[in-house]
């Protein structure tokens, strides 16, 4: 069990040393859909959701949540994150998200960019439920990283 980086000689959980890697500049990009009824999916373009500003209120929670990935996942290193950018783009059935996180670091925000653009639908999903309940998240997946010692990484085209 020892080649698994979160795991000991024993099979117990770990936290990775980073202490010997060198500072990069990294970057992640993740994205993810929720879809949902054309009402709902009006609503949240026309600013009609009676909780307010989806959208806005969307991208503020996955900047929040990126911040906070270390205190959610419990083997991730807290990082300085430099830059989030959560873009968020709407259309007749549903919102895709798409969150880019950047820092200067020893490990990569893969972690930060992945949980930034779920809390983004999480939040959609939040303020919308209202309309509908049965909006599905789904799609969440890293579409690229850049640095560190594993280098650059880019998704294949699914679909």
């Amino acid at each position: 069990m020892t080649n698994l980086t979160h795991i000991d000689a024993t099979g117990a959980a770990q936290m990775v040393d980073v202490s010997d890697k060198a500072v990069t500049s990294r970057q992640a990009i993740a994205t993810g859909r929720i879809t949902m009824t054309s009402e709902a999916a009006a609503a949240i373009r026309e600013g009609s959701i009676k909780k307010g500003d989806v959208l806005a209120v969307a991208r503020v929670a996955g900047i929040m949540a990126a911040k906070k990935t270390a205190d959610l996942i419990p083997l991730c290193h807290p990082l300085p994150l430099t830059k989030v950018t959560i873009d968020l783009t709407p259309d007749d059935s549903g919102v895709t998200a798409t969150a880019t996180a950047r820092t200067d670091g020893k490990t990569g925000v893969e972690m930060e960019a992945l949980t930034a653009a779920t809390t983004a639908l999480l939040t959609i999903y939040d303020m919308a439920k209202a309309i509908d309940k049965a909006m599905i998240i789904s799609d969440i997946r890293l579409l690229e990283k850049t640095g560190g010692k594993s280098g650059d990484w880019k998704a294949a085209d699914i679909g």
